[in-house]
């Protein structure tokens, strides 16, 4: 078993798509370095459905490739990870990424933006986190309406979240319209981080339960979801699943340095 600290640009590559060999612990520390140096970056937070979909479609695959960190959301990519030689991985999902960073948001003075979900929702999210984390300074919150923005509009919410002074932007639009959200506005936003966490905003203000922490850890996550979500999740699941298996049968994942993949 290999004993070394992992960086945090080493990768393993999961049918193309450059997963971060990384525990939640270097997660943060990453986002932590990048706003100590005034590097900017996004991060996506990636399973399953977020690999399968990058293979439909090779500008989502590189919008993957070229973020700061696409860390392991679901326990396949763990299991893809020490399968390619890299055993200090460890699961960063969504939800806790989003804890972990606001807690040390709150202890370092960084603010933070919440864009995305339903209307009201970051609004509620807004006060449930600063609820359960003292300190904590939202800059600000915008609710996308459900159709594309016109140019103007784009730029007032670029010049609103840039206004803000926000060194952490939340990006709640769910897999992948989130990442293509980043990558689009990576250069346009002055923030340090951009970290698209999709249903945590939903988690986070108590409009969605979380899966039982042992489904979480065995990677029945996915049943869970399926289970409170089966209009809208099924076919996700049901065509994503067994098409991942089959597909890293005949390419196993591997690990590889860099910061991402071609």
């Amino acid at each position: 078993m290999l004993t070394r600290e992992p960086g945090a640009l080493e990768r393993v590559d999961v049918l193309g798509v450059g997963i971060s060999a990384v525990d939640p612990t270097a997660a943060v520390r990453e986002i932590e370095r990048w706003i100590d140096t005034g590097e900017r970056a996004y991060v996506c937070v990636t399973g399953v459905h977020g690999v399968m979909e990058a293979q439909r479609d090779p500008a989502l695959r590189r919008i993957h490739n070229e973020s700061g960190l696409t860390v392991p959301d679901g326990m396949p990519m763990v299991w893809a990870g020490h399968r390619a030689g890299a055993p200090w991985m460890r699961q960063v999902r969504g939800a806790d990424l989003m804890v972990s960073v606001l807690e040390r948001a709150a202890h370092r003075g960084w603010s933070s933006y919440l864009y995305g979900g339903a209307e009201g929702v970051p609004e509620l999210l807004a006060r449930e986190l600063s609820r359960r984390i003292g300190g904590l300074d939202i800059a600000g919150c915008y609710s996308p309406p459900f159709r594309p923005l016109t140019p103007e509009e784009d730029e007032a919410v670029v010049r609103r979240i840039n206004d803000s002074g926000a060194d952490l932007v939340w990006v709640g639009l769910s897999t992948p319209k989130q990442e293509r959200w980043m990558a689009r506005h990576r250069a346009g936003l002055e923030a340090s981080a951009l970290i698209g966490v999709g249903a945590a905003f939903d988690f986070h203000a108590g409009l969605k339960p979380e899966a039982p922490e042992w489904m979480r850890r065995h990677g029945l996550e996915w049943s869970y979801r399926l289970l409170k979500e089966p209009r809208r999740l099924w076919r996700r699941y049901l065509r994503n699943n067994p098409a991942y298996l089959a597909r890293t049968a005949f390419r196993p994942p591997r690990l590889m340095g860099g910061s991402g993949l071609p």
